[in-house]
């Protein structure tokens, strides 16, 4: 494989640059540029290969070192890059090694590409971008479509991109689980084939590295090898955001502690506040501050100023000492926050959120409360995208199969999986966007890492007990064994999600992925309590996080009251601009109203007798 070094050198020697730049051609760079270029490539060189060996092809050749000697095979690489005829030589080869491909679709594909070929070449003037049959956003800079070069390379992409996806799904021989599976592969092959990942075949690319004399290189080689050092890949600058000082920074105590989790309450802003308390339990997957990224965007610190006395269990991420948790242990710590926070403000009940996961979670605990004639103990339940039903749960499913439970187990280091695996797996399922993105703009471009504080909590990863994933994945992902009555118990009580009849406020979102609303919708289908179903916009985070002075997407409600599936509750949906959070709160008040002073230990750590740990939030968000 050519390293980014030899790449440079081919510039340098003018035949790539006037191949893939007609405007530039017969035109050399300066001396000036020429030694610019020299350094950085020496500057790649040394950063490419450890020790400064040099990297080598199967045969030992050193290659940066061929590519510098010999002209003329630089010219011959440039030449040959440049050749439209070659993409579609490529593209016959890809199409034939696929294994489900029958010769009557790929010489259909064959001649799609030709005409394809024509039309480009032959009817595609310089800067007639919109009479280019295919749209694609990576393709959306119009470098891309008024060079017939680069026309014809990302538009034979494209074609072969649709064909193989189309072909991946046409295999009605395999199960439907099988066949998504394949898909999912064929998928996540093509994005990675993108020409828009490559430097020689990228022309926004390609005229940075001219501007910049390939110190763009230089830099997003730099950003490479810190991240092969830190295992994942970055998407924002890590020094922009510190938790407890620019994020996470809604004030309040921790006022519980135990092995699992920290208990935080957050202190009130306004002079009474709901008699009835609220806990969140956000997912162990994630950091919970996801819901307290800043003031303008915090659910939390809203809740607050909505007169809620607030509590978060913020999860300790996996350690040695976690190898034998599973998944009870998490059912009771939400009982017993449940419980804690009950005895610590002498309050019979107590609202409860679970997002993600921790709503799975939650939906057990319920209904092993119910099952111990304990349902009282939790006035109503919020559900932010949370499954119960697994059977259609999206994306995520492809990687449940024996095979791949065995191969995460198989990840597993001192009793928990590193949460670079797990960060690894959804940056996957969105690979365009959390993958070849940053590729291009931080290996390629060389740029500045953005400011963002979602992002910078997006690579925040937490580790996972290993037993508890396992369990997890085989009982509920593959077994889909939570919403058989009894196939489950936990803490020596058997789980039925029929017993729940606590009121409950249901939220998906329209573009979730990880979650999809149409199994989110499933737990309308198992609870026997009064249910209010939201659609909100967007997707698992920005449909949640969406704070209602943002002013973006939209939710929709269906109140006829005999709503039996979402197909059903999307045809009569009434849809409303902005937040669902405002709902949410309307929707929290019809369960009570009453309020009392906010003092005492509705102030954590104002009255001496309250000792309180720590400052929100807390060592455990911090611990890595």
């Amino acid at each position: 494989m050519e390293t980014q070094a030899q790449w440079m050198r081919q510039l340098m020697n003018g035949g790539m640059f006037g191949a893939m730049m007609p405007g530039a051609a017969g035109t050399l760079p300066g001396v000036d540029a020429m030694q610019e270029f020299a350094a950085n490539a020496a500057r790649l060189q040394a950063m490419w290969t450890p020790g400064g060996t040099g990297a080598s092809d199967s045969s030992g050749e050193d290659l940066s070192d061929a590519a510098a000697a010999d002209p003329a095979h630089s010219a011959a690489a440039a030449a040959a890059l440049a050749d439209p005829s070659k993409w579609l030589a490529m593209m016959e080869g890809w199409t034939k090694s696929v294994p489900f491909a029958d010769p009557a679709v790929q010489q259909s594909i064959w001649s799609d590409a030709a005409q394809l070929w024509q039309s480009v070449l032959g009817g595609n003037e310089q800067g007639a971008s919109s009479k280019l049959p295919r749209k694609d956003r990576r393709f959306a800079d119009p470098r891309w479509s008024s060079n017939p070069i680069f026309a014809l390379i990302h538009q034979t992409y494209l074609l072969m991109n649709e064909r193989l996806t189309q072909m991946a799904g046409d295999l009605d021989h395999l199960p439907p689980e099988k066949r998504e599976q394949v898909r999912f592969a064929t998928n996540t092959m093509l994005e990675a084939l993108s020409p828009a990942n490559f430097a020689a075949t990228n022309p926004v690319v390609l005229e940075r590295t001219v501007e910049t004399r390939g110190a763009n290189l230089v830099k997003g080689m730099e950003h490479m090898m810190a991240d092969l050092k830190e295992g994942k890949l970055t998407h924002v600058d890590r020094d922009a955001f510190t938790v407890g000082e620019n994020i996470a920074v809604t004030p309040g105590k921790v006022v519980h502690e135990t092995p699992l989790y920290q208990l935080i309450q957050y202190s009130p802003v306004t002079p009474d506040v709901l008699a009835t308390p609220l806990v969140i339990f956000p997912p162990w997957i994630n950091r919970f501050y996801i819901l307290d990224l800043n003031p303008q965007k915090s659910f939390i610190r809203w809740a607050v100023e909505q007169g809620l006395t607030v509590f978060v269990v913020s999860w300790k991420s996996a350690d040695t000492s976690m190898k034998d948790v599973v998944w009870d242990d998490y059912i009771r710590a939400e009982i017993g926050a449940i419980d804690h926070i009950r005895s610590r403000l002498k309050v019979p009940s107590v609202h409860t959120i679970g997002y993600c996961v921790a709503g799975t979670t939650l939906a057990a605990a319920l209904a092993i409360l119910a099952r111990r004639g304990e349902a009282e103990k939790v006035a109503s339940a919020t559900f932010f995208t949370a499954q119960v039903d697994f059977e259609d749960a999206g994306e995520l499913l492809h990687f449940v199969d024996d095979n791949q439970i065995q191969l995460i187990e198989g990840m597993a280091k001192d009793g928990y999986i590193d949460g670079r695996v797990m960060a690894a797996t959804f940056n996957m399922l969105r690979g365009t966007d959390l993958i070849w993105n940053y590729v291009v703009n931080n290996y390629l471009l060389g740029e500045d890492y953005p400011a963002f504080d979602l992002l910078h909590w997006n690579g925040d990863v937490t580790n996972l007990p290993a037993k508890w994933h396992s369990q997890y994945l085989r009982d509920l992902y593959k077994d889909n064994k939570l919403v058989t009555p009894d196939a489950l118990q936990a803490d020596g009580t058997p789980i039925d999600l029929t017993q729940v009849e606590t009121p409950s406020y249901i939220q998906a979102g329209k573009e979730d992925h990880i979650a999809p609303a149409t199994s989110v919708w499933r737990i309308m289908d198992h609870f026997q309590g009064p249910m209010r179903f939201v659609l909100a916009g967007s997707g698992h985070i920005a449909g949640v996080v969406n704070p209602p002075a943002a002013g973006k997407y939209q939710y929709w409600i269906n109140e006829e009251p005999e709503v039996t599936s979402l197909d059903q509750f999307r045809e009569g949906a009434v849809e409303h601009p902005g937040s669902w959070w405002p709902d949410w709160i309307e929707w929290l008040h019809s369960h009570g109203t009453q309020t009392v002073p906010a003092k005492g230990k509705r102030a954590p750590g104002m009255l001496k007798s309250d000792q309180c740990i720590e400052d929100a939030p807390g060592r455990y968000v911090k611990s890595r």
